[in-house]
């Protein structure tokens, strides 16, 4: 069930932006999401698409379909395409079980366990963590590439990229809820101090997205924050925070990074309500990019629905972002301007899309819904 927005926190919020109405925002997210499933199946229209992008257990494709466990809370027509997903996947993971991005889709199949398939679908999962926790790595979080020019690091086995703190961390502690399992939250707790405490950079409030890029410049000389990277993280301690009790001794030290990161987020956006690609490099004359921005988005979103952020000061550019994601999207309903999969800032299109991208619209759509319910609620 909703949550109700405290009557106090909504009364603070300027009169300055309209809130769309609610029931358009639901629409908007069900086009994107809709596009997406009509086109699960075809490829053509991501040139530069892994391989792997075909695989529904994949990282990319499964930030979609957690995101429309989201919808599908508050729009039941979404359950079925996941259901069916599952059982055609057999509830499998990904076949790496120390890769983060292997772990993602099994966020979906806890939430398909609460809602019509029964403890069935969490059973490899179960059995997936086990071996995880038995043999734990403990090695370097320094990406040392494999192979020269190569994009992998034998320190995936741990969280040594931003990226994994959504992919892994909310995973965990749902599967951990659900499976009444300690082990689950302690080890999310362990490792997401661990990479914070590598790849976040307390004076700018950002994260690196893994450690080749400590030293990195720019041709300003300005430090590369990755925006999706930043966008993953951010909504990613979202999804943690949401499922941490009220009381749990660790719930603050999320929050207050939370609200660290969106305090230097929130003053990065643009004019036009996008966020660049690389963050410092946000200049009038940069690409409008949609993934980092529909993250950024929903964190803004859910952060003043859960009375974590101030509304005075993130409504209007959770607001201003949702607008400009909005443009993005095609007469189609394909969302345009997703930065291709990589791991650092890139160049981007208007035809340029991707599930991942789909996903982050759809995680926005919802927050912003809900936020739009909520001021309905309180003026009528």
């Amino acid at each position: 069930m909703l949550s109700a927005l405290p009557l106090m926190v909504l009364a603070a919020a300027p009169a300055a932006a309209e809130m769309p109405n609610a029931a358009a925002v639901l629409q908007s997210a069900r086009r994107v999401a809709d596009w997406q499933l009509a086109n699960a199946n075809r490829f053509d229209y991501i040139p530069a698409a892994r391989a792997s992008v075909r695989n529904p257990r994949d990282w990319q494709q499964a930030t979609f379909w957690v995101a429309l466990t989201d919808l599908a809370d508050r729009d039941p027509t979404y359950r079925k395409p996941i259901l069916e997903l599952g059982a055609r996947e057999q509830w499998q993971l990904g076949r790496n079980p120390y890769h983060a991005d292997d772990q993602l889709i099994a966020q979906a199949w806890e939430w398909a366990a609460r809602n019509g398939a029964g403890p069935a679908a969490l059973a490899p999962a179960h059995s997936y963590f086990g071996k995880v926790f038995a043999s734990p790595r403990s090695g370097s979080l320094e990406f040392v590439p494999r192979n020269p020019g190569s994009g992998d690091s034998a320190c995936t086995d741990r969280w040594c990229w931003c990226d994994a703190l959504f992919m892994a961390p909310p995973t965990l502690l749902r599967l951990g809820q659900a499976l009444r399992d300690p082990r689950y939250a302690r080890f999310v707790h362990g490792e997401f101090r661990a990479t914070t405490g590598y790849l976040y950079d307390p004076g700018e409030k950002l994260f690196f997205r893994d450690s080749r890029f400590f030293d990195r410049r720019d041709d300003n000389g300005r430090k590369l924050f990755w925006s999706r990277g930043n966008g993953w993280v951010l909504a990613g301690l979202a999804r943690v925070i949401q499922v941490l009790p009220k009381d749990d001794p660790h719930r603050a030290w999320y929050v207050g990074l939370f609200r660290d990161m969106s305090e230097r987020i929130v003053t990065l956006q643009k004019p036009d309500g996008y966020w660049a690609p690389s963050l410092l490099d946000n200049g009038t004359d940069t690409p409008q990019e949609s993934s980092g921005t529909g993250f950024f988005t929903y964190a803004f979103a859910w952060g003043i629905r859960a009375g974590i952020l101030n509304p005075v000061r993130y409504r209007e550019p959770a607001l201003r972002g949702w607008r400009a994601m909005e443009r993005a999207v095609q007469p189609s309903g394909m969302l345009g301007w997703v930065q291709q999969v990589s791991d650092r800032p890139d160049s981007v299109a208007a035809a340029d899309t991707q599930f991942y991208g789909a996903g982050a619209y759809v995680l926005a759509g919802t927050a912003i819904y809900d936020l739009a319910r909520a001021e309905q609620e309180r003026r009528r």
